[in-house]
């Protein structure tokens, strides 16, 4: 599966003002990153607003982006929840001939412990699927502890990458010092991409890398080649827009740097509301400088 390497994009859902899909922006989106260098197109992840989505628009996403990409990047499709059935029967009954792999989020809320959180991926390995497992405990409230991670990889060859987000990159570390061969990494948090791509991970799943295909498609591919000093000159440059996208929740702050692109409108789904006009002005200043 080395096939999903580098700079995987996890896309937002860009909204029209009266909150319907803007599909003639995601055409756009899909082809900036295109043509931009990204090397593979996550679909209906939590960027993309996913829990806020309809069965039928997340339908018509899906198609949408299938015939806009025609075959030229690898997709993953974003599969989750915190009720294991469901998410099983889900990931059984999916059409995934166009894509690579299921990213599927730990469950949230409920808060399994450790051999809960293996009980889980158990079942969802044996849809026979490949599976990616994403652990972001900022959001789920639960670690997928690096012992579990190693657990899965060495029993479900279908477990075969995990997205890590873990607030401690040591985490990081420990997964790729002890991992099976065929079993990758990637990074989910966009700030620790370099470092943990130079310990031997295998790129990103991004957010601003969405809006910044080019750099950070080329920082990754720098530090592939052990181009350490160029890598951190574009690493340097991005950092703090980097922060600042987050500075009020995802995915308001990339939609800020898209809008001022010209690809989308700006436009989230409540719960979630617009950045505020002060963070706006940050992220403006912070692009004028990058």
């Amino acid at each position: 599966m080395s096939i999903l390497k580098g700079v995987g994009v996890a896309l937002v859902t860009p909204f029209n003002e009266d909150l319907s899909v803007d599909f003639d922006s995601l055409t756009k989106l899909v082809e900036y990153n295109i043509e931009n260098g990204t090397n593979y197109l996550v679909v209906l992840g939590t960027t993309a607003e996913a829990a806020t989505l309809s069965a039928e628009e997340k339908k018509q996403v899906i198609e949408h982006i299938i015939k806009v990409n025609n075959k030229r990047l690898p997709l993953v499709l974003g599969i989750g929840g915190n009720d294991t059935l469901d998410v099983k029967k889900q990931i059984e009954e999916a059409d995934l001939s166009a894509f690579e792999a299921v990213l599927s989020v730990s469950p949230y809320y409920n808060k399994p412990n450790q051999e809960g959180l293996y009980q889980h991926y158990k079942a969802l390995a044996s849809t026979g699927k490949n599976i990616i497992i994403y652990n972001v405990p900022s959001r789920t409230g639960q670690n997928v502890e690096a012992d579990t991670t190693l657990r899965l990889a060495n029993e479900f060859p279908n477990l075969f990458l995990i997205k890590e987000a873990a607030p401690n990159i040591l985490q990081y570390f420990d997964i790729l010092r002890k991992k099976p061969e065929g079993f990758s990494l990637v990074s989910g948090d966009d700030e620790y991409t370099l470092p943990v791509t130079l310990a031997g991970g295998d790129g990103v799943i991004s957010v601003i890398g969405q809006a910044y295909p080019k750099e950070f498609s080329t920082m990754v591919q720098l530090a592939f080649e052990g181009k350490v000093k160029e890598a951190y000159e574009i690493h340097n440059k991005l950092v703090d827009i980097t922060r600042l996208i987050f500075a009020e929740g995802n995915p308001c702050g990339i939609k800020v740097i898209l809008t001022e692109k010209g690809i989308i409108k700006n436009y989230l789904r409540l719960p979630l509301v617009k950045a505020s006009e002060g963070l706006h002005a940050k992220i403006k200043a912070e692009m004028a400088k990058i």
